[in-house]
């Protein structure tokens, strides 16, 4: 497995695990309380912040059990993963579009900070997936 695809692997992982986390506090925090009104704010940094955390210890902790390819990356490495960022960031995009629109409606903030979240958590998640795709059965460039 090449080194760039155990990242991407780690992204998806971290980002999944980081928003189910978070989903879960705040969703065990909404007893009778709409969610609009659960306190989020504090899980929200903590559990991006986690998550920030962990993809670099993880990072590291793969670099030094298979150092092999660590640091070299070839052109077929840095095409894919531009693809994939291409591919993941659609979703900020969407994400910020959707806050924007939210924001103009005068929505709860409780409802576009975590549009906002969810669009990052899908561009980690897509846009690795993208990547492992495409170190696993090939891509076409155009």
């Amino acid at each position: 497995m090449a080194f760039e695809e155990k990242r991407a692997w780690i992204m998806a992982v971290v980002a999944v695990v980081a928003y189910a986390c978070y989903v879960a506090v705040v969703v065990g925090r909404a007893d009778d309380v709409p969610l609009a009104d659960v306190p989020y704010a504090a899980a929200l940094l903590w559990t991006v912040g986690g998550a920030i955390v962990a993809a670099i210890v993880l990072h590291i902790v793969v670099s030094i059990v298979s150092p092999e390819g660590a640091n070299q990356a070839d052109q077929r490495d840095r095409e894919i993963h531009r693809v994939g960022e291409h591919i993941g960031q659609s979703f900020v995009v969407v994400g910020a579009v959707a806050a924007l629109g939210m924001a103009l409606a005068r929505w709860d903030h409780f409802w576009i900070a975590n549009v906002v979240y969810l669009g990052f958590v899908l561009s980690a998640v897509v846009g690795s997936a993208a990547r492992i795709v495409a170190y696993r059965r090939g891509f076409q460039t155009w």
